[in-house]
């Protein structure tokens, strides 16, 4: 015997050995039998379930008792109905029952296997993949054929009445209003009689959780093995479509009469063909319409196993490209999206579909004469995180030109308060830019009006051909990008004529001192703010001249990065998109 089997050979504590009087050796006396209870861990409206440790054993169980000191004759019948009708169904999808007995006041009790894990219901909450819970569908499917060939039905499916184990294992809980058919019911059954350890589950005198409960359950018709068919429906239906088939509450009871049969594609066009059917059958209103808890369960294990009905998703297919073809010809743009969805699915239904990849493609890549007012709302945001984008580096730019400050000193100047004006300005413009990025709101009039009195300014440093021409040719860069500008190509010709024409206007009318003429010796041009006579004069030009042209260089680079990035992000969706269509049908570009 090895370490491992010795441990597990070991004796519990509380295990003794005496000596046989007979002096046949040490004889073994197990501790007394029991449980040591623990924390309750759930409560109903006649029991509740506790946790448990077996003394003899020393295995974790819950234990399922009474909470009444004094229950009455039939509740005691119907406690010991749920125990012997939940024991008899030994599946591994149903919680056993290890023992049945009374404690000491006379009450009875039953012990089962104790469960870790999460119920349907918190699963179903958390979202994610469905194949997980489409598996565990298919176990809960088989372990309630189980019950039906044992004449159960069980009356109360719903997600949180099955467990999700921490291992795989799933559990089909609460079998305490069960039915067994062939079975007199307990005298004078109803709701305030049940024990359930959920509410919801009663509702006036039907036994049943509204919402999941059949047609024929809430009119009282009879409860067979297909009422909890219907169940299965509705808890597949939630798995399928993200959301109950009925309303919670009374408001369900209603709709499961007005409307029992829904489709879960109704709800969400993505749900695969064949569960589709399968559930919409499974929540049909004839209860013979309906197919057997087994037949449920092969037909979701199926299309798990990849077998796929390629007749029936060719015939969707179909159906959906006469929609999208409805929807573009219709010529609303506000149903674009409607004809993008429809030819997505059908290419989905049926990939080698030549029409669906040439209609998606069409879609996809050529824009449409009229946009949605959807995509409108997002070419504007990105247009408006563009140009703020774009206002930063412009904003840099023109701090730029204060590194020039350091140089007064040693410069000639002419006028300072057109020094100090110039710099006001391009403080005033600054301000307004940052401002502007600052509340992630560009405008092309503060563009336009900022870039016009950068211009004006310039034009003093050395008149309006030397410098002021690389100004207005860097703000060109951003104020052609705007979109609204860009539209209006007038207003970019009048901005143009505006920056180069009113200065000279200003110069002639006498407002701004004169700054250049025309003489035998050429174009001569006189700074208003500096003399200009020495080398730190002419350094001062070049520098600045290679200061605002880097700063225009940067700015142009940044915006042509945007650019590319943006070509490539374009080139690199086409491309996917090739590989996702049929091979050699269709191209992008």
């Amino acid at each position: 015997m090895t370490s491992d089997d010795q441990g597990l050979a070991s004796t519990q504590p509380g295990d003794t050995f005496v000596e046989d009087s007979g002096g046949g050796g040490p004889r073994l006396v197990l501790p007394e039998a029991g449980y040591v209870l623990g924390d309750v861990i759930g409560r109903g409206g006649m029991g509740e379930v506790v946790r448990a440790e077996d003394k003899r054993i020393g295995r974790s169980v819950a234990v399922k008792r009474m909470r009444s000191s004094k229950p009455s004759a039939d509740s005691i019948a119907r406690f010991l109905r749920e125990a012997r009708i939940q024991a008899r169904l030994d599946h591994p999808a149903i919680v056993p029952v290890h023992e049945l007995g009374v404690d000491e006041h006379g009450r009875p009790y039953f012990t089962m296997k104790r469960l870790a894990g999460v119920t349907m219901t918190e699963r179903l909450a958390e979202g994610g993949p469905k194949q997980r819970l489409l598996r565990a569908f298919v176990d809960v499917c088989l372990a309630i054929e189980f019950a039906h060939r044992r004449g159960v039905v069980h009356r109360d499916l719903k997600p949180s009445n099955i467990m999700l184990g921490d291992y795989g294992e799933v559990y089909v809980l609460d079998w305490g209003v069960a039915r067994v058919l062939g079975e007199a019911p307990p005298q004078r059954m109803s709701s305030a009689d049940i024990d359930s350890l959920e509410e919801g589950t009663k509702t006036g005198d039907l036994l049943g959780t509204p919402g999941y409960m059949s047609p024929e359950q809430i009119r009282g018709q009879g409860v067979r093995q297909a009422s909890d068919v219907y169940a299965l429906g509705a808890i597949l239906f939630e798995i399928l479509a993200g959301e109950p088939v009925h309303p919670r509450g009374t408001a369900g009871l209603a709709s499961t009469l007005s409307a029992p049969q829904q489709a879960p594609s109704k709800r969400r066009p993505d749900v695969p063909p064949e569960l589709d059917a399968a559930c919409t059958a499974a929540l049909a209103e004839d209860p013979e319409a309906r197919p057997t808890a087994r037949e449920l369960a092969d037909r979701v294990q199926r299309y798990l196993d990849g077998d796929r009905d390629h007749e029936r998703r060719r015939t969707l297919a179909a159906e959906h490209l006469v929609r999208a073809r409805e929807a573009i010809a219709s010529g609303d743009p506000e149903r674009r999206a409607e004809a993008m969805q429809a030819a997505g699915q059908a290419l989905a239904l049926d990939p080698e579909s030549a029409e669906a990849a040439r209609l998606v493609t069409g879609l996809i890549v050529e824009p449409p004469k009229a946009m949605p007012t959807e995509l409108v709302r997002a070419i504007d945001e990105e247009d408006r995180r563009l140009g703020v984008d774009r206002m930063r580096p412009a904003v840099y730019a023109m701090l730029a030109v204060f590194c020039l400050i350091p140089l007064l000193p040693w410069l000639q100047v002419r006028n300072w308060t057109v020094v100090i004006e110039f710099y006001a300005t391009l403080g005033a413009v600054v301000a307004m830019y940052w401002i502007l990025y600052r509340r992630g709101a560009p405008s092309a009039i503060a563009n336009l009006a900022g870039t016009f009195l950068l211009a004006v300014a310039f034009t003093r440093v050395i008149g309006p051909w030397i410098l002021t021409p690389i100004v207005i040719l860097g703000a060109s860069f951003p104020i052609s990008a705007n979109p609204r500008l860009n539209k209006r190509p007038v207003w970019l010709v009048v901005w143009l004529f505006a920056c180069l024409v009113v200065p000279i206007v200003l110069e002639q009318l006498g407002v701004f001192a004169v700054s250049w003429r025309v003489s035998g010796l050429g174009v001569i041009s006189t700074s208003s703010m500096f003399v200009g006579s020495g080398p730190i004069d002419a350094f001062a030009l070049v520098f600045t001249n290679v200061v605002i042209m880097l700063a225009v260089v940067l700015f142009v680079r940044s915006a042509n990065r945007h650019a590319i990035e943006s070509r490539r992000k374009a080139l690199t969706q086409a491309w996917h998109l090739e590989q996702l269509l049929p091979a050699g049908r269709v191209s992008v570009r």
